[in-house]
This record gives structure tokens, sequence and C-alpha cells, in this order.
């Protein structure tokens, strides 16, 4: 990825406001780490567009506030033999 990390804050913010997706299933796609994307969406998306930025923070909040059930589910999936 060879834009500065301002413009890939935006790309994203863009993405994860798109999607829904978890910081880390966004770090999969862009095949960046999870640090670069948290650090990406939380610190300069802030300076870079504060109204996107509002967006995916809501985002973000969600999906933290449903991360125990996923975490529930894929037990579950793995205890029942759906998942390798």
């Amino acid at each position: 990825m060879r834009d500065t990390a301002q413009d890939r804050a935006v790309i994203l913010g863009e993405y994860i406001l798109d999607t829904g997706a978890t910081v880390r299933a966004a770090a999969k796609v862009f095949k960046v780490s999870k640090s670069t994307v948290h650090k990406d969406v939380t610190e300069r998306l802030k300076r870079e567009n504060p109204r996107l930025y509002r967006q995916v923070k809501k985002v973000l909040e969600k999906n933290k506030r449903e991360r125990h059930i996923r975490g529930g589910l894929a037990t579950r999936e793995k205890y029942l033999g759906h998942r390798n």
C-alpha cells in the first residue's frame, strides 16, 4: 500500500463504515496490522476527517459491544466441529 498514512486512514474509515468490519477484519483485507488500523481510524482519521471519524467510531463501539457474542459463537462452532 503506497498511500500516505492519512490517505490510508480515510480509506480504512470508509471501508469500516461501508462494511461494518471489525479492526481485525479490516487489517486482514488491507494487509496491515491491527495496531495500524486502530491508530489510523482513531488518531489519524480524527485529524484528517472528523466527520468520518465520528461515524467510524460508532461502528467500532458497536463492534466492541458485540465482541463477546462473536467469541461465544466461535467457541460454540469449534466444539460442534464446524470449524477447523
